[in-house]
């Protein structure tokens, strides 16, 4: 093990502690493949004291006497922290997921908008009052927290994909416990500092580490846990529900994605070719909203193609903290070697590789767990590699012969994440968001969002919306007062 290994512990009522066994797993770097962190190996018992903690802090003590407006000043101290420290936790995560320091840097400079944004909304929940046909009565509705919340988070981009979790639900009133992905804690750890830097009382942020079965599963299956917030695969989002309705819990599930993208006759050729390979090779395809099944009309097919193939495999691999790399490792090794199996699959069910399919043996790659930016033509939609989601620098190109075609291939899938379509007509700008089954629907452009804007899926793809003002609504439950000064009911027996 190296002399630098960080070891870190786990972070309950505003105190760190080590795993009540004592015990630590590693960490890699996906460019080295070097353990460079020891991580806190969590149990029942450690998300036991970690959900007790939230649910004290939810009913005792500062956090629930605060104002909404003060709830908020705590907000924006956090985003202001987080700015602060925006290039250290970003080169964090490069070491943790291997992503581009360009990318992960960008985020966690734009991940406080979130933070600002919900600071703003904080005491901005209003209730209201509805008009009520009985006389002699007054009713009024309050919005109030919908308790502790367990956030779940993936390992592609950890700390962005937390905040769209945690900042509207500190805005609503909710504390919370995060368990990040067992191959990307550091960051959230080291993010949990500043939530203590920032003012929050104790026990409203807490995070524990470790396995699914030693510490997911035994998170939302909680009592006290009243609501769960999750990023992740589709198979384990489909546990969760299952574990989650002995109790009823409130579920926000943001799952997998198959997304196509259509590149109508009339597209600019130039930009959906830069969009189209913006939205597969970018981060390493590792992405929920990743365009992996790409749709382009047969009279541009042959076209198109080259001129897509021709960029992407000028696509620069190496270490993913210099600048000039475009395209990173593969985060983990397993996932690494399930992106080689697919590759397989998809050449043994009749898929021609154009490009790539291979592990990548460039010098400039290392160690590191590297994938050849990968395309496969001769795709019909009804193979594995067009209905599975690979997770991974993976495209299939599958021709289309109309508009009709388009949104029927499109939407022949279980998931519903995400879609993109490239053109220049003022009417399929418009027709298009309208057939195709999707959360998010871009037009001219891909793997665009925003703070302001509400993302989740339909199908398989998950439950419920993230960020925008939809975003803190999956927070907060309505409760309905009832007052009255009329007489007292002639039969007490019958409803009023």
């Amino acid at each position: 093990m190296p002399a630098d290994t960080t070891t870190y512990k786990i972070f309950i009522e505003n105190e760190w502690h080590d795993s009540a066994s004592g015990e630590h797993f590693e960490t890699r770097n996906p460019f080295t493949g070097e353990v460079w962190a020891r991580i806190p190996k969590c149990g029942p018992e450690d998300v036991n004291v970690a959900v007790e903690a939230a649910h004290k802090a939810l009913r005792t003590g500062a956090w629930p006497n605060l104002t909404a407006t003060q709830r908020g000043h705590l907000l924006r101290r956090l985003g202001d922290l987080i700015n602060r420290d925006a290039d250290k936790l970003a080169a964090i995560e490069v070491r943790d997921n291997g992503k581009l320091f360009a990318e992960m840097s960008a985020q966690l400079r734009y991940l406080p908008q979130w933070l600002y944004f919900y600071a703003g909304l904080a005491d901005k929940i209003n209730g209201s009052v509805p008009p009520i046909d009985k006389p002699k009565m007054f009713t009024y509705t309050r919005r109030e927290p919908v308790g502790v919340v367990a956030a779940i988070t993936p390992w592609n981009s950890p700390l962005m994909l937390t905040a769209w979790k945690l900042a509207p639900a500190l805005a609503a009133g909710c504390t919370l416990v995060v368990k990040p992905s067992e191959y990307t804690s550091a960051s959230m750890l080291e993010f949990a500092a500043l939530v203590e830097e920032a003012g929050f009382p104790p026990g409203v942020v807490n995070v524990v580490t470790g396995f699914g079965a030693d510490v997911g599963d035994p998170l939302i299956r909680h009592p006290k846990i009243n609501k769960v917030a999750f990023t992740g695969g589709e198979s384990t989002g489909s546990r969760i529900v299952e574990a989650s309705a002995q109790t009823f819990k409130r579920l926000t599930l943001e799952l997998g994605g198959k997304s196509a993208q259509i590149v109508f006759a009339d597209a600019d050729l130039s930009s959906a070719v830069s969009g189209a390979v913006s939205g597969i090779f970018a981060a390493t395809g590792q992405t929920c909203i990743a365009g992996s099944r790409l749709l382009v009309h047969e009279s541009i097919l042959k076209e198109f193609t080259e001129s897509f193939i021709e960029l992407a495999r000028s696509a620069r691999m190496g270490d993913p903290m210099l600048p000039t790399t475009q395209v990173g490792p593969v985060t983990t090794r397993p996932q690494y070697e399930r992106i080689l199996s697919y590759i397989d699959i998809a050449k043994n069910e009749g898929a021609q590789c154009l490009l790539g399919g291979v592990a990548a043996q460039r010098p400039e790659c290392g160690n590191g767990w590297f994938i050849e930016p990968t395309v496969f033509g001769n795709v019909d939609n009804s193979m594995r590699i067009a209905q599975e989601e690979v997770f991974g620098p993976v495209v299939s190109i599958i021709p289309f012969r109309d508009d009709e075609d388009a949104y029927r291939i499109a939407n022949d899938t279980d998931y519903g994440l995400a879609a993109g379509i490239w053109t220049n007509s003022f009417e399929r700008a418009f027709e298009a968001p309208k057939r195709l089954q999707a959360g998010t629907v871009w037009v001219n452009t891909y793997r665009a969002v925003s703070f302001l804007a509400p993302f989740g899926g339909i199908k398989n793809s998950g439950i419920g919306r993230e960020s925008g003002t939809e975003g803190i609504n999956q927070y907060l439950e309505t409760k309905t007062v009832w007052l009255s000064w009329g007489e007292t009911p002639a039969n007490p027996f019958v409803m009023r």
